[in-house]
C-alpha cells in the first residue's frame, strides 16, 4: 500500500508538473516581450483625448483596457468610441434572439459596455456588417473625418490595415480609412483641429497566433508590426463586458476552446503599435 501511495504521489507531481509547463509555454506565446509595458496609454503618450475606431459590436473588447485605464489615470480624460456596423449578420454563441433582430440586440450590447467601461461619447453607424469595404471608401472617410471633428482625439485607435487584428476585411478595411484621415488631417490641417498626433493600434499576440490560429492567424502575424506598447488586462471589465455582450457570451469559448477567464490568464496584456504622425 506504501509503494502504491508513493506511485499515486509520483504520478500526480508529474501530471500538475507537466500541466504547468503547458501553461507557462502558451503563456509565453501571448507575450511580446520587446513592447514598453505602461500604466495607461493616454498617461504615457500625455494625451486625455482618444477615439476608437472600429467595425464591429465587440471589437471594443479588444481594447477594453485601453477605455478603463484612461479613466483610471486621469478621470478628465475624454473617451468616445464608433462602431461601422450594428453586426447584424453575426452568429449568435448562445442564440438569445430573433437573428432579424440581432442588429438591434448588439447595437445595444455596444452601447451598453461603452457605459459600463466609462466611455463618454459613443456611435453605432448602420453600415453593412461584413460588407464594408464594398462602401465608397470616400463616404467612409467622410462619416470618419465627422467623427473627428466632433471629438477632436489626440488619440486615434484602431486596427491595423494589413492585419484587423483578426483577419477579418471589415476590421481592415475601418482601419485603412481611419489612418488615412488622420493622416489627412496632419498634411492638411483645417481650422483649429490638427486632427489626431498618434495611431495607436490593437496588435493581438505574434507567436500565438502563427502557432494556434491555422492559416488565418499566420497571415495575422506576418502582416503585423512589433508592438511598442503594452497594458496589463483589465480582465474583470473584459469578462463583464462578454456578459453584457450576450449574443456573443460564448465567443471565447468557441474560438479558443478555453473559457474566457482562462485564456485572459494567459492572454495578460494588449498590445499596440503606436504611430507619432508629428514625426512622419
Amino acid at each position: 500500500m506504501k509503494v502504491l501511495k508513493i506511485i499515486l504521489s509520483s504520478l500526480l507531481i508529474l501530471v500538475i508538473l507537466v500541466l504547468a509547463a503547458a501553461y507557462f509555454f502558451v503563456r509565453s506565446l501571448f507575450q511580446e516581450p520587446s513592447a514598453l509595458e505602461v500604466t495607461s496609454l493616454n498617461e504615457a503618450l500625455h494625451s486625455k483625448r482618444i477615439l476608437g475606431v472600429f467595425a464591429h459590436p465587440d471589437d471594443e473588447q479588444l481594447v477594453n483596457s485601453v477605455f478603463v485605464r484612461a479613466k483610471k489615470s486621469d478621470p478628465n480624460s475624454f473617451t468616445s468610441l464608433v462602431t461601422a456596423t450594428k453586426g447584424e449578420a453575426g452568429h449568435q454563441v448562445p442564440v438569445v434572439a430573433r437573428q432579424k433582430d440581432l442588429g438591434i440586440i448588439r447595437k445595444a450590447e455596444a452601447l451598453k459596455n461603452g457605459y459600463a467601461m466609462k466611455i463618454d461619447e459613443q456611435e453605432v453607424w448602420d453600415y453593412p456588417d461584413g460588407g464594408v469595404p464594398e462602401v465608397p471608401i470616400s463616404e467612409l472617410k467622410e462619416k470618419v473625418r465627422s467623427a473627428m471633428e466632433v471629438y477632436h482625439p489626440e488619440i486615434l485607435l484602431t486596427f491595423w490595415p494589413e492585419s484587423g487584428a483578426t483577419g477579418h476585411k471589415d476590421h481592415r478595411r475601418m482601419g485603412l480609412v481611419a489612418s488615412e484621415v488622420a493622416k489627412e488631417y496632419r498634411s492638411k490641417p483645417k481650422g483649429n483641429y490638427p486632427g489626431p498626433r498618434y495611431i495607436a493600434y490593437v496588435i493581438t499576440p505574434r507567436d500565438a497566433f502563427r502557432t494556434l490560429g491555422g492559416e488565418n492567424g499566420k497571415f495575422v502575424a506576418e502582416n503585423q508590426p512589433t508592438p511598442t506598447h503594452s497594458l496589463g488586462s483589465e480582465t474583470a471589465s473584459k469578462l463583464k463586458g462578454w456578459e453584457i455582450h450576450a449574443s456573443q457570451g460564448d465567443y471565447v469559448r468557441e474560438a479558443y476552446g478555453i473559457p474566457a477567464r482562462v485564456l485572459y490568464m494567459i492572454w495578460d496584456k494588449e498590445y499596440y503599435y503606436v504611430v507619432d504622425l508629428e514625426k512622419k
